[in-house]
């Protein structure tokens, strides 16, 4: 089964591990896996870090998805330091535990670099190298970028480049993280108007906590955070700052607890939002938290079928 053949019968559920660094940490991760397993997702995807780092570890998840059968797995690939005949090898290595889904990605760039210093430059160039070497036998996502990459000069020329994925190969889009729903929409009006037909899965990242929340916006993705997050990280922030691990405020703890409470719902209404757009899928950013992406897909009726 390939998720592009379920996209045209109703909505995809699907969420996004990482490999932890210990042996400890896969272990508990193992015993989590039967617990994801029973929400049923059509698809669990396994990320790296960057540069490759934790690859070992990444491949191990994914022969343990693989070998469980109980869901599609899927590859996180990127070009930063590879040459194609690396590239050629590493994907063959996934067909190999039975992984026949990736998303192609071009990487985060390490500090200091200006290129990813490998054979390919970009994410299209890969999806392009993917099919000329194994054919269909991959089915290929890319990253869609609802305000526009940082790094692109405009919205539009970004979409330009999502339209070139497409042209070159790729099966559908899994979204970064956006949480200005009108923009959003806005990009999906625009991608159609492109003439970009691909299925859209869209990426969500709960809202746990105050700390992650400002990095993921700010970091890598430079996301809009609207003024209701805002609100709602003001409301309980954490003093001197949600960064500082031994924080001076006495009520840190209740403030977390209470964040993570508000924050559930806020996920739960900003998935109600999605669902009335032209999405296929809902691809949820697991974060390793059994019980808060398990209530956040009930809440949200991404558990009921049809």
């Amino acid at each position: 089964m390939r998720v592009t053949e379920i996209f045209p019968r109703r909505k995809t559920l699907s969420l996004e591990l990482f490999p932890p660094k210990s042996e400890l940490g896969m272990q508990k991760l193992d015993q989590e896996l039967e617990r994801l397993y029973a929400l049923e997702p059509d698809y669990i995807s396994c990320t790296y870090g960057a540069g490759g780092k934790g690859l070992g570890k990444h491949m191990e998840l994914l022969c343990r998805l693989s070998s469980d059968a109980k869901t599609i797995p899927m590859t996180h690939f990127t070009c930063i330091g590879s040459g194609k005949e690396y590239i050629r090898h590493q994907l063959q290595s996934y067909l190999d535990i039975g992984v026949d889904h990736i998303l192609a990605l071009r990487g985060d760039l390490p500090n200091g670099w200006s290129g990813t210093r490998g054979d390919l430059q970009y994410a299209s160039e890969l999806v392009s190298f993917i099919r000329e070497a194994f054919g269909d036998r991959f089915t290929i996502a890319v990253a869609g970028s609802p305000e526009g990459h940082i790094e692109c000069k405009s919205i539009e020329s970004d979409i330009e480049f999502l339209k070139h994925k497409q042209d070159c190969g790729a099966d559908f889009i899994l979204t970064q993280l956006c949480w200005d729903m009108e923009q959003f929409e806005r990009w999906l009006e625009k991608i159609r108007a492109a003439g970009i037909t691909m299925p859209v899965d869209v990426g969500i990242m709960p809202i746990l906590d105050q700390a992650a929340t400002i990095n993921m916006a700010l970091s890598r993705n430079a996301c809009v955070l609207p003024r209701k997050l805002c609100e709602l990280i003001t409301r309980h922030w954490i003093f001197p700052n949600p960064f500082d691990k031994n924080p001076y405020d006495e009520e840190a703890e209740t403030k977390k607890l209470s964040f993570r409470k508000a924050g559930i719902e806020y996920t739960i209404e900003q998935i109600e939002q999605f669902k009335k757009m032209d999405v296929s899928g809902f691809h949820l950013y697991a974060l390793n938290r059994y019980d808060d992406v398990a209530y956040i897909a009930q809440q949200a009726g991404l558990l009921e079928r049809n």
